[in-house]
């Protein structure tokens, strides 16, 4: 069905929309490359919300040249007018007489009606062409559309032995430079991060992407910085409303924005000393603690994926609910000891067959350290 050719381009199409991951959100990344008789004569990737999509950007470079061209493209091109008009509609105008997908598009806004509006204009299309590799371009996107919940990924830097910090809570360092860096990018293609208020209490943080540890990608401004770069939404759940403003001034200080996740609402008092970018909620609460998923179910609205960065309690509170699809560990070669803090607060476990299995998605060296992505979910 397809050929070698056709196999280089898609994945010539997949390359380019990794170039968006740090970001298209709330859209995915799609690539698009244009060819007519063997010749590559446009490509494009979308870049952020709101400006044109792949196909855009494909179409432009190639001009007269796209009449009678394949595209190929690694999302189904879109079939409605939102903030930019369909793209389906931009290849027909076009005049290309191939289209080759690598996956159908789950939004219900399209699903296969691109497709359809292709082939009744006459066009050939094909779909199914690198759909693995496609689809792990977008994990929290499909996941939003095909379940209302947003991709949950728990990240947890770890000993040999199990622990996050020796016995008294010091833990810093326990990875080295890269693999802290490396957290960054993590931090960058997620739309969201969560932690807990015993995180902030103790350790004041900022939760922010560092746009030095990050990789120089392209985008219309030909690098990515501080305009380009989406910073994500900083969670922090806070059962009882203990926060208050001198408790977080890197958190507050940062002016991307935050929502405190709590179950009975802030004092006056205090929401007058939080700063403009900061967002309360109140939610249900289970056990005395915030419903996560009735979190994850208001998280699922605006945001395709949140990275949990929390203390053991909380971490494994996801993990536990069945709530999180993958475990990033960041594993140094050290031993802390049995007086070390453990990384996961899990049931007891009674049986073999009642623990979690984590099949091994990737492995590799980050500086000394070892990165594990592990599935949570099958």
């Amino acid at each position: 069905m397809w050929s070698v050719f056709d196999m280089q381009m898609m994945a010539r199409a997949i390359t380019l929309a990794r170039r968006g991951r740090y970001t298209t959100a709330p859209n995915p990344n799609v690539g698009c490359v244009l060819v007519k008789d063997g010749t590559v004569i446009g490509e494009g990737f979308h870049i952020r919300a709101g400006g044109p999509h792949a196909e855009v950007h494909a179409l432009r470079q190639a001009g007269e040249q796209a009449q009678g061209a394949t595209a190929y493209v690694t999302l189904e091109p879109c079939s409605h007018y939102g903030r930019t008009p369909p793209c389906a509609k931009g290849l027909i105008d076009a005049g290309v007489s191939r289209v080759v997908v690598a996956m159908k598009d789950p939004n219900p806004q399209v699903a296969g009606q691109g497709i359809a509006m292709l082939r009744d204009a006459g066009i050939d299309v094909s779909a199914g062409l690198l759909e693995a590799q496609s689809r792990a371009l977008n994990p929290g996107f499909l996941t939003r559309m095909e379940t209302g919940l947003p991709f949950v990924t728990v990240k947890v830097a770890a000993s040999l032995d199990g622990k996050t910090a020796l016995g008294n809570g010091e833990s810093k360092w326990i990875t080295g430079p890269a693999a802290r860096a490396d957290v960054q990018r993590l931090r960058a293609r997620h739309s969201a991060l969560i932690t807990g208020i015993d995180t902030v209490l103790a350790d004041n943080p900022t939760l922010n992407v560092r746009l030095a540890q990050l990789d120089s990608v392209c985008c219309d401004t030909g690098v990515l910085n501080d305009m380009t770069l989406q910073q994500p939404l900083r969670v922090v759940l806070d059962s009882r409303a203990r926060l208050i403003a001198a408790d977080a001034t890197n958190l507050f200080g940062f002016t991307a924005p935050i929502l405190l996740v709590t179950t009975r609402p802030y004092s006056d008092a205090q929401l007058a000393q939080f700063p403009a970018h900061v967002e309360t909620l109140v939610l249900p609460a289970v056990a005395g603690r915030v419903d996560l998923t009735a979190l994850l179910q208001h998280l699922g609205q605006r945001v395709n994926s949140v990275l949990v960065e929390a203390g053991a309690t909380l971490a494994g509170a996801f993990i536990a609910a069945g709530l999180a699809d993958e475990l990033v560990l960041y594993q140094a070669m050290k031993i802390l000891g049995d007086q070390g803090r453990d990384m996961l607060v899990l049931p007891a476990y009674r049986a073999m067959s009642d623990v979690i299995d984590c099949p091994v998605r990737d492995a590799r060296n980050i500086g000394p350290d070892r990165r594990y992505i592990l599935a949570l979910k099958q």
